[in-house]
């Protein structure tokens, strides 16, 4: 009986991708709150849902040069989930970012992550169990 990881692991290591890269985009908005005309920008946890439901094609793409070589899993499509942020009260620079509002969504995707984090962790430890036959 084979093992496949995308069974075993579940929706989990995916999750993680994007909370990672959307810490990134919350935490550029933070860094550029103070830039005139800079629009923040966030992920939405949506289109990216529909996208990974809806596509099994990748852009990114590798080479199985051997049978037992783990398929390669495309990166996240940053562009498609890629949306402005539509302020409650812009600045008169033109800058949208609204430190409050991205601390907390920051705080929030940190949560999530952790959460995920803690799920994919579980699934491991069942793994080694089951691997170690206990």
């Amino acid at each position: 009986m084979s093992l496949n990881f995308d069974r075993a692991l579940g929706v989990h290591e995916q999750a993680l991708k994007f909370r990672a890269e959307r810490a990134s985009v919350l935490s550029n908005n933070l860094a550029n709150a103070d830039t005139p005309n800079f629009k923040a920008r966030d992920l939405d946890f949506q289109t990216v849902l529909q996208a990974q439901k809806t596509s099994t094609d990748s852009s990114f793409r590798a080479d199985r040069t051997h049978a037992q070589h783990l398929p390669a899993q495309g990166f996240l499509d940053q562009a498609a989930a890629l949306r402005f942020r539509t302020p409650s009260q812009p600045a008169i620079d033109g800058n949208t970012v609204d430190t409050e509002v991205e601390k907390a969504k920051f705080a929030e995707n940190a949560i999530d992550f952790q959460a995920s984090f803690t799920f994919l962790d579980g699934k491991f430890k069942g793994l080694m169990t089951a691997l170690r036959g206990e």
